[in-house]
Parts: C-alpha cells; sequence; structure tokens
C-alpha cells in the first residue's frame, strides 16, 4: 500500500517497480556499511520511556500515550553507538533488523524502531528527503481502491482522507524521491504502534507517532536517506 499526500501526483506501481529496479545496483554499492555497536545500551541517557511516549496534548489532534507493553525495549527510541562513514543528518534505513538510524556527530546515532509493509521492502537505494508534512491527508492509490472500492471516497479526486488520530500516514510524514521524481517511499506515523518492529500487509516505513515527530524535528529538508 502507497501513502501519499493530496498535495502530490502518485504514479503507477508498475513505474514505481521500474523505476527502483534501475538504480537499485548503484544505490546500494554506494552505501557504507554501517555497524551498530550498541550492545548494552540500555536507553538511560532517555531513561523515562513513560514520559518519552506519553500523551501530546499540544498537537493539532492531541495524541494518547501508547501502552509500553506492546513495544519491546529494542524497538524504542534511543542513542546508540555508531559506526558510518554517512554524514551527520543521513537517515539510515535497515530493512532487515527495522531500525532507522540518523546519523549524528561523533560516532553515534539516534534509532528508532519501524514497522515495515510490502512497499516498505520495495525500494532501495539513497534518495532524498523532499518534503516534510506535518498531518499529512491520505490518498490511497488507485491499485488499492480497486481492490476495496469503500476507499473510493479517499480518492485523490475527493480530496483523500483528512488528517486526524485515525489517518494511516499519522501524525507526520516525511516523502521520499530520487532527484525530482516521487519513489512512493514514505517514513510516516501510525496509530498502530504496535506493528512496530513487524513486517505488516500495508505501508513503507511506519512509526509510533511520538516517534515519527521526534524524527521530523531533526531531519532537514533534503536530507539523504538510505534504504538497505
Amino acid at each position: 500500500m502507497n501513502f501519499d499526500d493530496n498535495t502530490a501526483r502518485t504514479p503507477s506501481r508498475r513505474a514505481f517497480v521500474l523505476g527502483s529496479a534501475s538504480i537499485l545496483g548503484l544505490a546500494v554499492s554506494g552505501c557504507t556499511t554501517a555497524t551498530d555497536d550498541s550492545a548494552g545500551d540500555t536507553g538511560g541517557s532517555f531513561g523515562n520511556y513513560a514520559s518519552m511516549y506519553g500523551p501530546l496534548p499540544s498537537e493539532q489532534f492531541p495524541i494518547p500515550g501508547i501502552d509500553l507493553a506492546k513495544v519491546p525495549t529494542k524497538f524504542r527510541r534511543r542513542s546508540v553507538s555508531y559506526r558510518t562513514d554517512e554524514k551527520p543528518g543521513t537517515i539510515i534505513v535497515d530493512t532487515s533488523s527495522h531500525y532507522l538510524y540518523l546519523v549524528e556527530p561523533g560516532g553515534k546515532a539516534m534509532r528508532y524502531g519501524v514497522g515495515l509493509g510490502r512497499a516498505g521492502f520495495a525500494w532501495s537505494g539513497r534518495a532524498r528527503v523532499a518534503w516534510k508534512r506535518p498531518w499529512p491527508t491520505w490518498t490511497p492509490p488507485e491499485e488499492m481502491i480497486a481492490r476495496r472500492p469503500e476507499l473510493s471516497k479517499y480518492s485523490a479526486d475527493n480530496g483523500g482522507m483528512q488528517p486526524g488520530l485515525d489517518n494511516p500516514l499519522g501524525a507526520r510524514a516525511l516523502y521520499i524521491f530520487e532527484g525530482n521524481k516521487d519513489t512512493l517511499y514514505r517514513i510516516h506515523g501510525t496509530p498502530e504502534y504496535w506493528t512496530i518492529g513487524k513486517s505488516v500487509s500495508s505501508g513503507c516505513v511506519r512509526m509510533i507517532n511520538q516517534d515519527v515527530i521526534d524524527l521530523y524535528k531533526r531531519v532537514r529538508s533534503n536530507a539523504e536517506i538510505i534504504v538497505v
């Protein structure tokens, strides 16, 4: 499933897959190997997970706190030691481990657990964060509407699904482009935080809403993203 803001036209899935395949070899070969040596890091630099993942009443749509029992400790946000040649500010998504890293100076990174759907495994390579959207609109692609006609009320012609706590894109979304071409790859929040660390049936890269808000604040526009 592709998630999209109604400010952009969504290319077809076939065009996306063909375009992705053409850049896969070059993009991945250019990615230096990053080694996470966070064994023993307990997240103590943050300590109070209950506070980190508590309610956010000042948001446009107040976000409730999460049930921490439904998110394994290893997938909660933390600062870790991280060795890479990539420059600070780069996002690295490791699909094999369900982690997203934001590279920081001094051999460190902010690490977040993510959930992955089919679209989350469909693209690998280097690209950039073209847009950042708070509380985005969700527009299901035509392929999804064909399978689930009840979603036609959220088509681009109808303005998509308006922002809110039930919106599949959650509280924030990062839109990934290769040059000026939309890859259809999204990093976004989700109300279904219990899917973090899992491979689910739909979506790209989903994050706990509290985490995607934190990432959104840290990431600059046009930041490089590497997906492996």
